[in-house]
């Protein structure tokens, strides 16, 4: 899923296309963008590409529709990020969109909770 606008172009193009979704927020990381609501990033846009959380719950979804899994190299390896290229019709669709972020969000919540799990774990064995 591309696009030829610039970033701010397509900051404001997601904003819309999001709009039932609930009000996002891009933030500058590294080459790219995170996507954020309510201060949770569950997009990313890389290289004018859109791509969305994804976790053992809904990444059969991006792999059933043959969505590519962002990945990057690093030191020769190439390191894949559980984000999956969103599919064409959520830039098109503010329905498919929210429904998609939706999924997303929850994916990146319950990531995040599980961070926040291993961390209070380690911390709790270290004393």
């Amino acid at each position: 899923m591309h696009t030829q606008s610039a970033p701010e172009e397509f900051a404001q193009h997601l904003n819309d296309v999001f709009r039932l979704f609930g009000p996002i927020s891009l933030r500058r990381m590294f080459s790219g963008y995170g996507v954020f609501h309510d201060g949770v990033m569950f997009g990313l846009v890389s290289q004018e590409t859109l791509y969305l959380k994804a976790d053992t719950e809904n990444s059969a979804d991006f792999r059933d529709q043959g969505l590519s899994q962002f990945e990057y190299v690093r030191q020769g390896k190439i390191i894949g990020l559980s984000y999956y290229q969103a599919p064409e019709i959520v830039l098109e669709d503010a329905n498919e969109a929210a429904l998609w972020a939706r999924r997303s969000f929850v994916a990146a919540l319950r990531a995040n909770a599980s961070k926040a799990k291993s961390v209070r774990n380690r911390h709790r064995h270290e004393t």
